[in-house]
């Protein structure tokens, strides 16, 4: 299917979803000291979009290089999300479940990638510059203003976790947990789906 600006800009931030990951945003910013919030969220939503940049120009070459598949980037996505949404279903009120020592701000890891530049974002994008290289820009587009969108939804985590307050959020953080676990094991089975089928 051919895809417009329009249409590849829905895809991406629905890929992206930038409103279902609130609360691991919300989870990974309180993490941070509150006058650094702002910058470390434009600069790991800055990193996502390079990573996503550069797959889309570079992703199937470094794949042939590196003798990778989709699928195989597609599990690993997989059990990374999987381990975080385990620790933040099960994980004590002082550990966090990304890793981040108190007061230590995230760093590409989990924030730019896997949770913004995730398996399946990479995957989209491949797709759209690999079946229509001639919109390349259209595509830069609308993954700009995806990135745009996800980078305000970040900058407004700590005022939505104001007005929520910090007990609903844990509430909704364990319940993201269950449904991020939904997403992994989605990713790991579809991963090896099309590596079996794809095998035959």
């Amino acid at each position: 299917m051919d895809h417009s600006f329009l249409s590849a800009f829905i895809l991406l931030l629905l890929v992206l979803d930038p409103l279902g990951s609130l609360p691991i945003f919300i989870g990974i910013m309180r993490e941070v000291p509150k006058e650094r919030r702002a910058r470390v969220a434009t600069r790991e939503v800055g990193l996502a979009a390079i990573v996503l940049l550069a797959f889309m120009f570079f992703g199937d070459s470094f794949l042939s290089v590196m003798h990778l598949s989709e699928r195989s980037l597609e599990v690993a996505g997989g059990v990374i999300l999987l381990i975080i949404a385990i620790k933040m279903i099960f994980g004590s009120a002082g550990e966090s479940a990304y890793g981040l020592e108190p007061g230590k701000e995230p760093f590409i890891f989990p924030l730019a990638v896997p949770l913004l530049a995730g398996p399946s974002a990479m995957a989209t994008v491949l797709l759209l510059a690999s079946r229509q290289p001639e919109r390349i820009w259209d595509w830069i587009g609308a993954l700009c203003a995806a990135m745009w969108v996800s980078g305000l939804t970040l900058l407004m985590a700590d005022r939505i976790r104001r007005l929520l307050g910090d007990s609903v959020i844990s509430a909704i953080e364990k319940l993201m947990g269950l449904v991020l676990t939904a997403i992994a094991v989605e990713m790991c089975l579809a991963g090896l789906k099309r590596y079996f089928i794809g095998g035959l």
